[in-house]
């Protein structure tokens, strides 16, 4: 008690009211107060506690653990950071690994359907109503007949009956369905896995990013589907019913881009558990912080952007059908070059240009050729 009446008459015997319960709350009193606190003579204390002079750190036992101020206390701050989420628990890894295998098998379905000429085949976007396919003769009847309305079937396909028909359809149906299920595989764990606190606030706004561009991927998907239902392409001499190679291309990329992320996301999230549970061997951390690799760092950094504008280039061939144009290799016709007047044509100068740019994006033998190079770089 002679403790207590002693402090008191520095800090206020309202404010140590009720020191001697363990629930002591001190708000007003300034830092600098408990630093400079005088230790009471021994004649007066005795064995009590003293509080003299001394770094903020030594005064985390004096009070019980009910003491709260305004000042930083050192091991409060400690329980506050322990309340908060460090790390993303693994199966947030694992749920993005499995949605990164979904886009890639959605990557390919696109490649096949468009091989197939497929994609022009569903000349409607209904995200509800087109999950069901035709079932009945009369639903196919009326389905061909949408497509019958289109140049597709006006300039290439009146050849076409119900049953090849039916075969271009299942291709992009399967590719929307496959879209559909994407979405729904990726959104809806993402909430509850959000929720539960089961990632880390950065992993969440990662996670609401690429959920952003899936929805981006599938506005690109009709946009590009509606370029090749254009009824411009009738009144174009020569004009081929395609989509617009340019949002193909834009198309491509952008699963490449929300495959990539995916994947970089799920390994952070392992390697940050990992860091964060100390199962990451201190050798293994000193190998990959070795400034030697930042060398490899940056070749593999640059063979990534690389590769990605190799596929890119192969988005215009698809785009054009640009590889119909020379189908042997390596030789384009004659030789590895095709011939100047057909690589650097007039033909794709609009007016206004400046120059034959638009050979590189338009020319289905420059795009090839162009492409055929940066596969040759790249084994290189």
């Amino acid at each position: 008690m002679q403790f207590l009446r002693t402090t008191g008459r520095v800090l206020g015997n309202s404010t140590l009211r009720r020191l001697n319960t363990g629930h002591v709350k001190v708000s007003a009193v300034p830092l600098r107060t408990f630093i400079t606190l005088q230790a009471p003579r021994a004649s007066t204390l005795r064995s009590t506690p003293t509080i003299c002079r001394a770094p903020l750190k030594n005064f985390q036992g004096v009070f019980t653990k009910r003491f709260s101020s305004t000042v930083a206390i050192p091991h409060v701050e400690k329980v506050r950071e322990a309340t908060q989420v460090i790390a993303s628990k693994p199966i947030v890894a694992y749920w993005l690994y499995f949605n990164a295998g979904l886009i890639f098998a959605i990557v390919v379905v696109g490649g096949l359907t468009r091989l197939t000429e497929s994609g022009l085949s569903i000349t409607e976007w209904n995200v509800i109503s087109g999950m069901k396919p035709p079932r009945s003769q009369e639903e196919w009847e009326e389905e061909f007949e949408k497509y019958k309305q289109f140049p597709e079937y006006k300039i290439l396909n009146r050849h076409m009956n119900l049953e090849e028909f039916k075969s271009i359809f299942y291709w992009e149906w399967s590719h929307r369905m496959l879209g559909r299920f994407i979405g729904t595989a990726f959104i809806i764990p993402g909430l509850y896995f959000a929720s539960r606190g089961y990632m880390t606030k950065k992993v969440a706004w990662q996670t609401f990013g690429i959920s952003t561009m899936l929805g981006f991927q599938g506005f690109m998907g009709w946009y590009m589907v509606k370029s090749g239902l254009s009824e411009a392409l009738m009144k174009e001499p020569g004009a081929v019913p395609r989509v617009s190679q340019y949002r193909l291309t834009a198309h491509l990329a952008t699963a490449f881009v929300i495959y990539g992320s995916t994947v970089m996301v799920a390994a952070d999230v392992i390697r940050q558990h990992k860091l964060a549970n100390g199962t990451f061997g201190k050798d293994l951390i000193k190998a990959i912080n070795n400034p030697a690799l930042n060398r490899l760092r940056a070749a593999a950094l640059f063979m990534t952007c690389f590769v990605f504008m190799t596929a890119m280039t192969g988005g215009l061939v698809a785009g054009l059908d640009a590889g119909l144009i020379y189908n042997e290799w390596p030789m384009m016709g004659e030789g590895i070059v095709p011939p100047t007047n057909e690589l650097w044509s007039d033909d794709y100068v609009k007016p206004g240009d400046n120059g034959k740019w638009r050979n590189f994006l338009e020319n289905p033998t420059t795009v090839q050729f162009d492409h055929r190079t940066m596969v040759r770089g790249r084994q290189s």
